[in-house]
């Protein structure tokens, strides 16, 4: 049948079961806001404040859910608002495709009224950026989008549509979205055969997770490898949940904010099975004394991941759940007990501590992991409160910890939040800021409102850019340029002003009663708790140290 372009694109949404859409309208891309009127009883659009909003939301929605988050701009500035979502959405492989629309076909390159090539500038962002100018071509690309950026290593893709194209008709027919397949085409047995060989031959092994464990689902096969083989485990910022917090195995986070046990471990151990990580700078410290002492077998979808930063001695590329599906057939059970006795000993001499003197970070994280049991969903916007809710709230599951992890996005929190939420309105969805990040897309606090979210913000307030201010502090002969924030913002007046509830805490009892409020509440409620504004975040490793040189406030105040 014939259709526009604009009906093209929302049959094929409906062809590919989206059923929500993040997005904010404008000049080139109304027709299509005009059919996703006439379709609105299938799919429902979310009016965001920012289109930043609207892409961070996007994300939010995919990594709660698993599946591929959508969100719509216009031309010009409604499209590079997007920007900064898909990069982060890029950094941590999070499959999103983003629609924007751009003046038509005659007008491009002539500098028109909000013309920009948004598709050029995403290429470096993307898995794949397009610009449909012919009709014809409109439903392939957009299901071609789809399938990009879920398949393999998934990741953001952006469609630019030109205007005249939205409006033009051509014929549509109904095509079923290809199924992905897991990538199996680099598993080869020979590396199957030696990485079961390392594992075996192992003495002190030790597991590190990656958010590529949560994006394959393969957190179940993490959990048999790491019982089978009797190995501690440790993750990424993005790898959270993917083997649960709570698990005597765990030994918390590895990096520059890890745990002094997960840093010792991995540097004592004898062989690193890492599963869907890319070594990252924030978790290798100095990349060549980085697991010296062990060999190190990678486990990656994608193959440019493998001896990009750090030199592994084996690799099996593919999907990570099923290359552990296999190589849990294969695996003998072993025995590690005088390992494992050593790692307890660890965790019992390091353990994470802080200051119980008075209201702080790492307390209110505490409280929050005690009043939801465990079982919300925890955003974050990225700094010291970041930090903190990796450290002392535990993951029982993949896709509740939600953070820009690659990018460090501040500002990403509260619109991933809504995307959690709309996605998963049956969880306590809660997102932690801290004041400076919170600044950044509080606008964001209407969106929820308008569409009735019981939304949880806690805002950690220390009046001023806490991460910031500790490097600062620690390597900067504490010259504090331009990192407090002695203003007079009141949050609580702020989330009224929005049509939200807005609590203020300012002593440790108060955190309890105004959380357990906050979710009877059943609305959008903004918690502003004020703490000290020299609380850092511990253990801490230097930049470009080794990781088992991490120190706590205990060893500065010693040195």
């Amino acid at each position: 049948m014939q259709l526009t372009g604009s009906e093209i694109v929302i049959e094929c949404l409906k062809e590919q079961g989206v059923d929500t859409v993040f997005g904010y309208p404008g000049g080139t891309i109304l027709n299509v806001y005009d059919e996703l009127y006439r379709h609105r009883e299938e799919i429902h659009h979310v009016l965001t404040s920012h289109e930043q909003g609207a892409a961070h939301a996007a994300d939010g929605y995919a990594r709660a859910t698993g599946k591929v988050g959508v969100c719509m701009a216009t031309s010009g500035p409604g499209a590079t608002n997007l920007v900064t979502g898909i990069a982060t959405a890029y950094m941590d492989s999070i499959p999103v495709v983003a629609i924007t629309a751009n003046v038509g076909v005659p007008l491009l390159g002539r500098d028109s009224f909000q013309e920009i090539d948004i598709a050029g500038v995403v290429m470096p962002i993307t898995k794949y950026s397009f610009i449909v100018k012919d009709v014809t071509k409109l439903a392939d690309t957009l299901r071609r989008a789809f399938t990009i950026a879920k398949s393999g290593r998934p990741g953001p893709v952006l469609v630019d549509i030109t205007k005249d194209v939205t409006a033009n008709k051509a014929e549509y027919t109904y095509e079923k979205p290809l199924e992905i397949q897991p990538f199996t085409a680099k598993i080869t047995e020979e590396d199957l055969e030696r990485a079961v060989e390392l594992i075996q031959s192992a003495h002190k092994p030790y597991i590190f997770v990656g958010g590529g464990a949560i994006s394959s689902g393969a957190s179940e096969e993490v959990r048999e490898l790491a019982r089978k083989i009797q190995a501690p485990v440790t993750d990424t910022l993005m790898g959270k949940g993917a083997f649960p917090g709570e698990d005597p195995l765990y030994t918390g986070m590895l990096g520059m904010h890890g745990t002094k046990t997960s840093n010792l471990g991995v540097t004592e151990c004898d062989l690193l099975i890492t599963i869907g990580a890319r070594f990252s700078d924030r978790v290798t410290g100095n990349a060549r004394n980085f697991a010296r002492n062990a060999k190190i077998l990678q486990i990656d979808v994608d193959a440019a991941e493998i001896n990009k930063n750090v030199i592994v001695d084996a690799s099996v590329i593919g999907d990570v759940k099923e290359v552990l599906k296999r190589l849990n057939d294969r695996v003998v059970p072993k025995d590690h007990t005088y390992w494992l006795t050593h790692i307890k000993e660890m965790k019992e001499k390091y353990p994470l501590k802080y200051n119980k003197n008075g209201l702080s970070g790492p307390f209110v994280i505490e409280e929050i992991y005690r009043v939801t049991n465990g079982d919300a969903v925890i955003v974050t916007e990225v700094g010291q409160h970041q930090m903190w809710a990796a450290q002392y709230y535990k993951y029982k599951e993949p896709r509740t910890f939600l953070t820009s992890g690659g990018l460090g996005t501040m500002g990403y929190g509260l619109g991933a939040s809504i995307g959690a939420k709309i996605a998963k309105p049956e969880k306590t969805v809660i997102n932690i800021a801290g004041d400076g990040c919170f600044r950044m897309n509080m606008n964001e606090i209407a969106t929820a409102v308008r569409n009735e979210l019981p939304l949880i913000q806690v805002v950690i307030n220390n009046h001023v850019l806490g991460m910031v201010r500790q490097w600062q502090t620690l390597f900067y002969g504490e010259r504090y340029s331009h990192t407090i924030l002695n203003d007079k913002v009141d949050f609580v007046k702020f989330a009224e002003s929005m049509g939200a509830v807005g609590i203020r805490v300012t002593k440790p009892e108060e955190v309890e009663p105004a959380l357990k409020r906050a979710i009877e509440l059943n609305t959008t409620v903004v918690i502003e708790c004020i703490v000290d504004c020299d609380d850092k975040v511990f253990p801490m490793v230097s930049p470009g140290a080794n990781i088992e040189e991490a120190f706590d406030e205990e060893d500065l105040n010693q040195r």
